[in-house]
């Protein structure tokens, strides 16, 4: 069937997008499995690291470091994967295994407002949800947050940067699951298996070689390491692969995989699954 919509002007078309982002949120937050799995996970596993290896000593003598401080960084990278890869890959997966997608492809809403709403929607999460860790991390834990300014704007390009190509990824990886009732069980072995190769849960210094090269290819790993440029001392650089934080390595291969996720989405995304 072949279903065919009116061309409105780009700025309706912007308008309508970011029109829906109020919507998408509200819907987000009335799904308890999304907002636990990918809202409130990273907090939780923050939680779980700082108690259990509260003893720990993750510095040195001279410079101690506590867990909450050493694992914050990669629950911050965690939780721009979460939000957007996950969230968005489960979320349109559902949408065209009820029947949402195919209802919009009868109406003028168009396929850019769509994704306005969605991002958009990403970048509101995202944000609450990075605001959350940092309090509870500064508050409950005790986290000495960076003072210099340039470690702020380091932190907002890695966040922007990273949150807009974990979202196009994810909309690019909706097609994956056979249906929206398998996209949980598809997606979540995915990311979960990137957080554990990227340095998120696991330091990245101490996973094998082979394995860091492999997590080298994939952008978690780069989003990970340029948030503990921000928030771990300047000594542990050295143990980071190269011996550096390597920030314009964060910046090229996070964007050469936004790039790949706007390719896939491109040629992929469709109101309707071609075998519907």
């Amino acid at each position: 069937m072949t279903t065919t919509t009116s061309i409105l002007p780009a700025g309706r078309t912007v308008k309508l997008g970011l029109s829906r982002i109020g919507y998408e949120v509200k819907t987000y937050f009335r799904q308890g499995d999304a907002v636990f799995f990918s809202f409130l996970f990273p907090l939780v596993m923050l939680t779980i690291f700082s108690v259990a290896f509260s003893e720990q000593n993750f510095g040195s003598d001279a410079e101690p470091l506590t867990a909450a401080s050493f694992y914050l960084p990669g629950m911050l990278a965690a939780g721009l994967l979460l939000s957007g890869l996950q969230n968005l890959a489960i979320d349109i997966a559902g949408e065209k295994g009820d029947g949402t997608l195919k209802r919009f492809a009868g109406t003028p809403l168009p396929v850019l407002s769509y994704f306005i709403g969605k991002i958009g929607q990403v970048f509101v999460t995202g944000i609450m949800q990075a605001a959350l860790l940092l309090l509870v991390a500064r508050v409950v834990f005790q986290v000495e947050l960076p003072t210099d300014p340039a470690k702020w704007a380091t932190f907002a390009w890695v966040f922007v940067l990273g949150v807009s190509t974990s979202a196009i990824l994810g909309i690019a990886l909706s097609g994956l699951p056979r249906s929206g009732k398998s996209a949980t069980a598809v997606i979540i072995p995915i990311a979960l298996v990137l957080q554990f190769i990227s340095g998120v849960y696991l330091g990245f210094s101490q996973l094998p070689e082979w394995l860091q090269n492999v997590a080298s290819v994939f952008p978690l790993k780069w989003m990970a390491q340029g948030m503990r440029s921000v928030f771990l001392p300047e000594n542990f650089a050295a143990i980071e692969q190269g011996g550096t934080w390597d920030l314009p390595g964060v910046a090229i291969v996070t964007a050469i995989w936004l790039v790949v996720g706007l390719a896939a989405t491109r040629m992929t995304f469709r109101w309707i699954r071609k075998d519907s």
